[in-house]
């Protein structure tokens, strides 16, 4: 059984920066644990493990080498990465497919995928006897995990009971007694750590660390552009009008204030559009919501259509919208601009079949001509919208 867990809201995706170059493989055996036995009944529990990791020691860590997996294990890596590629850019089951199967590579019990978030290393995805663990955060100063994503380093730990870097506590929920743990790196970017666990102590060989390297990089790679794209997708959302695609108020807010800025520092001139549409009360009253949501999609649209690829048209609220113009010569300008969109946006069109049209209400505020405070000139934007409504009821009124 696999599970998966989403990023938690309003914390990091996982993405953190990473030490430079390829890591290296470091493996610790703790104090008062001495090498292993190569006879009696211990080796041949044991016979699996075929070499000694040992390469070189520093204090509590050992620089190991890793194996060259057997030709089936191979074959089995190739097929997993080949999955792997064809999920694509869904993250949730890239980490659900990565912690199924590598566990079937390793003969790990149990595998987890985990992100960094603050000063936590949180299981977002966990399979086997880690499979209920999913959620669990473990501070990153106090765990393996940690230290792995810190250095940049394939670690291991022998015996989770004697082993200073690891939470004893949490490899005891676990049930866990040694594991693997790889750093997953692309671009120069830790997207995460892939863990191997066992309740054996040291219950790993060379060519378990082997398989783990040879499948980090696509697992990587995958899981990096997945995040990213995720993070696109968040900000899209947070961004833009669900419905029309249209930058949203909160996005408006920004590039205006950007606009003005850059527009006040060279003394040029920057134009407001605050556009209400009229009309669409009865198309929802006549044919439903589904019209008026066509009816909105199809103005977006008109109003892209209209303006200039430096301008920004924006959904601001129900049926109010708005558009920024950066580098306007003067109010007659402005005041084209106004006329050429409202004109194609006042064209007649079609939804299923029954025939529509949409009018708009204008108002046009200039920075600097009608002040220079962002609020202001929304304000006076909003203000001559509002006289053109009042204008056009009155002649209506007296026809």
């Amino acid at each position: 059984m696999v599970r998966i867990a989403p990023l938690s809201p309003g914390r990091s995706n996982g993405i953190l920066p990473a030490r430079i170059g390829w890591p290296a493989a470091v493996r610790c055996r703790p104090p008062g644990l001495n090498a292993r036995p190569r006879g009696g009944a211990y080796a041949t529990a044991f016979r699996r493990r075929r070499t000694c990791f040992l390469s070189r020691k520093t204090d509590l860590n050992q620089i190991v080498d890793t194996a060259t997996p057997s030709p089936d294990t191979l074959l089995r890596i190739i097929a997993v990465q080949t999955e792997i590629a064809k999920l694509g850019l869904d993250l949730g089951s890239v980490m659900a497919y990565v912690a199924e199967q590598v566990p079937r590579l390793t003969g790990a019990s149990a595998a987890a995928v985990e992100f960094a978030e603050g000063d936590d290393m949180v299981y977002r995805a966990a399979s086997g006897t880690a499979a209920g663990m999913l959620g669990l955060r473990l501070r990153r100063s106090g765990s393996l995990s940690g230290l792995c994503v810190q250095q940049g380093a394939l670690l291991h730990c022998i015996d989770s009971e004697t082993d200073p870097r690891v939470d004893r506590d949490a490899c005891r929920r676990v049930g866990l007694r040694s594991m693997l743990v790889m750093p997953l790196t692309h671009a120069d970017t830790t997207v995460g750590v892939l863990k191997v666990m066992s309740p054996e102590v040291d219950g790993f060989s060379p060519a378990d660390a082997g398989t783990l390297r040879l499948t980090a990089d696509l697992i990587a790679a995958a899981m990096f552009h997945a995040a990213r794209n995720e993070a696109n997708e968040l900000y899209l959302r947070a961004t833009h009008d669900a419905l029309t695609g249209l930058p949203n108020r909160a996005l408006f807010y920004d590039r205006l204030r950007q606009s003005m800025h850059t527009t006040l520092r060279a003394n040029g001139r920057l134009g407001i559009l605050n556009i209400d549409m009229d009309g669409l009360k009865p198309i929802n009253d006549g044919f439903g919501h589904r019209a008026g949501d066509a009816a909105l999609r199809e103005i977006a649209t008109r109003m892209q259509g209209a303006v200039r690829r430096s301008d920004t048209v924006a959904r601001i609220g129900g049926d109010e919208f708005a558009v920024i113009l950066p580098n306007i010569g003067n109010r007659d300008d402005a005041h084209a601009q106004s006329t050429r969109l409202a004109r194609q946006v006042s064209e007649p069109f079609e939804f299923e079949g029954r025939p529509m049209r949409l009018g708009v209400s204008v108002g046009i505020a200039l920075l600097p001509d009608d002040g220079t405070d962002m609020n202001a000139l929304i304000e006076h934007a909003d203000q001559a919208m509002y006289e053109v409504k009042r204008t056009r009821s009155q002649r209506v009124a007296h026809a």
